[in-house]
């Protein structure tokens, strides 16, 4: 029974700040690469930021210099820092596990997160 859940979704303000939690269960959290998805409506879903077994990242330009993925192996937990906002930022965010060099993966329920004044 694998289960990712998340957690820090919200309503922010423009230029505001969000911290998600994505605690994972019922795998070997430190063999699994995680990751940040998020898909705004009418819009594909997208790849935000990604972090190695490793602890390598990557981030899609729009939110590089904004948002920090990070991992605490300890507490199987991924975190997303989201910093100065902005509304198009607004979507739902996903958190999602990959066994490293393999087909295998596990989502999130998803979290809403919207910027709006």
């Amino acid at each position: 029974q694998v289960q990712l859940v998340e957690s820090g979704g919200g309503l922010v303000q423009p230029g505001g700040s969000l911290t998600l939690s994505c605690t994972a269960s019922g795998i070997i959290f430190r063999f699994y690469t995680m990751g940040w998805y998020r898909q705004a409506p009418g819009k594909q879903r997208e790849l935000v930021a990604a972090i190695s077994t490793g602890s390598n990242t990557n981030y899609t330009d729009s939110v590089k210099g904004r948002f920090t993925i990070s991992r605490d192996n300890a507490k199987n937990t991924v975190y997303l820092q989201m910093n100065s906002l902005k509304p198009e930022d607004t979507a739902v965010y996903y958190c999602n596990g990959r066994l490293g060099r393999s087909d295998l993966n596990y989502w999130g329920q998803g979290t809403q997160v919207t910027v709006s004044s």
